[in-house]
């Protein structure tokens, strides 16, 4: 069991798998609480879909071990599963039936009680504004009325933990805030945990009380958006300069970091808007100069050295797996 703490939801220690000599997931430790929105953030291929899977016991891991809810998911998987909802990267409802029927289908695999079907069944129609398509075909619904079918889907039974794996995949900006709403609302009004990965910087940074960063099946960094982002600096210049005069920049005491790749200067400093003239006349004449604040993606860059957005090597481990059925 988890232990003493009642607001620990679920605990992951050394969490590893392993495909021949290929390391998806690379010994996780972890831990998130009660009403937490977590988001698992990287590159496609990153492990993020396998650590959710094991999570989910829908593979066994190869070392270490995962409490959700308190169960363990290799001897109690059974209750691990009543405890969680999960929404798949792929969509998964049966086209042919209806809204209703899906929900219906899934109240019968999930023992949800013939007293209770009809009602629960109409509250996560409502909840996710599909009461007037209940009765339509699937296959009649948009790409974000699936995705909020199988969000009432996953919620259905009344998990405490929901597992979204990449929940507004191809969504447009307006669908995936819509999605965005429904989630916050699970977590702050029922306490329902959510999982979600995500390679979305907006998503991370608009839902997550705290953010995994993984890269290569590791977790390289792990806090709240706002945090991560601090510990560059509050602000950052990207500048082209011929000849720049680092040292000079490098000994300021409000700058937090300064390097040069391929042509360009990158400073991490605090408080940009009231220094950046100084830095201008430090540096030497620019040809481009752009001020902003740090994202996730700049995080993952200084982490990693490349973009969020590049998929890692490791997507091959994920190919791997699929082609061996594991």
């Amino acid at each position: 069991m988890i232990g003493e703490d009642p607001l620990m939801i679920i605990k992951v220690e050394k969490l590893t798998k392993k495909y021949k000599d290929l390391t998806a997931v690379d010994h996780v430790d972890l831990t998130i609480e009660e009403g937490e929105i977590f988001g698992l953030l990287g590159p496609n291929g990153a492990g993020k879909t396998t650590l959710l899977n094991m999570l989910a016991t829908l593979i066994p891991p190869t070392e270490g071990v995962a409490y959700v809810n308190g169960y363990d998911t290799i001897k109690d998987p059974a209750n691990v599963r009543k405890s969680i909802g999960m929404v798949f990267q792929a969509p998964s409802s049966d086209d042919i039936l209806t809204g209703y029927e899906n929900l219906y289908l899934h109240s019968l695999m999930f023992g949800v009680p013939k007293e209770q079907r009809k009602k629960r069944i109409a509250e996560v129609l409502k909840l996710v504004e599909l009461e007037d398509r209940a009765n339509q075909r699937v296959k009649t619904y948009s790409g974000g009325m699936r995705r909020r079918l199988e969000l009432a889907r996953g919620l259905l039974h009344k998990p405490k933990i929901l597992l979204l794996d990449e929940p507004t995949l191809g969504l447009d900006p307006q669908t995936r805030g819509h999605i965005w709403e429904y989630i916050e609302k699970l977590a702050r009004e029922e306490r329902v945990t959510v999982i979600i990965t995500t390679h979305y910087m907006e998503e991370a940074e608009t839902l997550c009380d705290r953010v995994a960063i993984i890269d290569h099946g590791r977790i390289i960094a792990l806090d709240s958006p706002e945090n991560l982002k601090m510990k560059l600096g509050k602000s950052m210049i990207r500048a082209k300069i011929k000849d720049p005069k680092l040292d000079l920049i490098k000994g300021l005491n409000y700058v937090t970091k300064v390097e040069e790749k391929d042509g360009e200067v990158m400073i991490m400093l605090n408080d940009g808007g009231s220094h950046i003239q100084e830095i201008l006349c430090n540096l030497g004449e620019a040809s481009f100069v752009e001020l902003r604040e740090p994202t996730l993606n700049d995080v993952f860059l200084q982490l990693t050295g490349k973009e969020i957005r590049e998929e890692s090597a490791e997507g091959e481990i994920e190919r791997y797996a699929r082609a061996n059925g594991r």
